[in-house]
């Protein structure tokens, strides 16, 4: 566990300190683990922006973002107490040493700031003795492509090492993720038919009701592919389709989930997705309704520029060239205003080589579905007819689990302040997943694959299966 005593946020009067990082730090300081709210016990949290903010004004607004959380008022009230705030603009190298120098003990600097300016600070950074065992906690995306996540990393090296480096994904901290862990390995129903001999395709769907909510500032600039695919969905993969690790840590973890990327393309195979031969394919909304809401067509989205041709809804097909998955297309699908959003990671198993003569009905193939939210797992399996015991049904067992304590950015954060990186990802795997989306960004940018539309509060394009 490291000592750290200063949780400096840059950005903090964001949106993202607010909706996420306060109330994932009230998780963890609300937890009824003792060694995991011990971690934010006598952290001081100072916050940092270019606006002008009082210590009571920064005070109040972490005491309500604790609290949100989870945290007790007591414990809320007590931690904001020692918080203050700072402000500046940390790409000027004298606000950035006047900033710095309220820290005590370990620092973590955790950059809520546009990916350009994160990359500004690590250059001003560059010139400035850090205390010894500096965290640096970054938010994805990490770069803009493969050359410039490389060269990210390259000048984050100079100034710390790799593992005080988090690269934040707050996917991996969700407890779907962390329940694959245990359920892959630590059972002996799954792994022995953990591979292509018995699974023919596996999706990885994250749909959501939400539009653009205002987020045309890095929205627009990304869309769906680098927003949800590009990382999230990718580190999804790499779990799903691992080889045991010998350990979960940040050591032989990180080096299983890394060479399933490093083994990671975009699918060579016949087609897969309906509708186009190509292996990806992209769609933008227009106006509809969804949930009660009305919702402009995108390009009509406050901030939005038509002629960037961002899309809202992605899909990729990619293939892991390891002996386990070679020959199996991988799915990745996300996108925004979907009526009745999937979030979900389906295995679809190959149907029985043979089926004794006198079994009647259709065959239906097993599929394991690993719901993300809420957390569930579903298999579908073939059973005998309830009228007719020769007759083949479908059945299906499904369970539950029980919410977690900490949020993801709560688990996330427990990482951080603990000093373990292992749910972070490592500097080549984001190198890594940019390299698998570079050949579909192209084709897309080239005019290879059309933007076709769907209607806000549909399920995607009609002709799109």
């Amino acid at each position: 566990m490291s000592d750290v005593g200063t949780l400096v946020i840059f950005g903090a009067s964001g949106d993202l300190t607010k909706r996420l990082l306060l109330p994932g730090l009230g998780s963890l300081l609300g937890s009824s683990d003792d060694r995991e709210s011990a971690l934010a016990d006598d952290l001081v949290i100072l916050g940092s922006g270019r606006s002008e903010k009082s210590t009571d004004e920064w005070r109040s607004a972490v005491r309500e973002g604790l609290v949100e959380g989870g945290a007790g008022d007591d414990a809320a009230a007590s931690l904001a107490q020692h918080a203050d705030y700072v402000a500046g603009d940390p790409t000027d190298k004298a606000d950035l040493e006047r900033i710095l120098g309220s820290v005590t003990g370990i620092p973590v600097l955790y950059f809520a700031l546009p990916p350009s300016v994160v990359t500004d600070v690590i250059d001003v950074l560059a010139d400035i003795e850090l205390p010894k065992g500096t965290i640096l906690a970054l938010e994805k995306p990490f770069g803009s492509d493969t050359r410039s996540a490389a060269a990210l990393n390259r000048k984050i090296a100079k100034i710390v090492p790799e593992h005080q480096v988090h690269r934040i994904d707050h996917f991996l901290g969700e407890p779907t993720v962390l329940g694959l862990l245990g359920m892959r390995f630590a059972g002996r129903i799954l792994e022995p038919v953990w591979n292509a001999e018995n699974i023919e395709r596996v999706e990885i769907v994250y749909d959501e009701q939400l539009g653009l909510e205002g987020r045309a500032g890095y929205y627009d600039g990304a869309g769906a592919l680098v927003d949800m695919l590009q990382s999230h969905l990718l580190q999804l993969l790499s779990i799903i389709a691992m080889e045991p690790p010998i350990s979960i840590d940040e050591d032989d973890f990180r080096n299983s989930t890394a060479q399933v990327l490093k083994a990671t393309r975009v699918w060579t195979g016949e087609p897969v997705l309906h509708s186009t031969d190509a292996p990806s394919r992209r769609a933008r909304y227009t106006a509809g309704t969804i949930d009660g809401r009305t919702l402009p067509s995108y390009v009509d989205e406050e901030g939005v520029d038509p002629s960037r041709e961002t899309e809202t809804l992605a899909e990729m097909v990619v293939e892991v060239n390891t002996r386990r998955f070679a020959g199996v297309p991988f799915t990745l699908r996300s996108g925004k205003a979907i009526a009745e959003p999937r979030r979900q990671i389906e295995v679809h198993f190959r149907a029985p080589a043979f089926v004794p003569h006198g079994l009647t009905g259709k065959r239906v193939p097993e599929r394991f579905v690993i719901g993300i939210h809420p957390q569930v797992f579903e298999l579908d399996f073939a059973v005998n007819g309830e009228k007719d015991p020769f007759h083949l049904d479908r059945a299906t067992l499904e369970t539950e689990v029980a919410s977690p304590e900490l949020t993801q950015y709560g688990e996330v954060l427990r990482g951080v302040l603990a000093g373990d990186p292992t749910l972070s990802v490592r500097g080549d795997v984001a190198e890594q997943c940019w390299r698998i989306v570079t050949p579909v960004l192209e084709a897309w940018r080239s005019g290879d694959v059309p933007l076709d539309s769907y209607r806000a509060g549909s399920h995607g394009p009609t002709d799109w299966r």
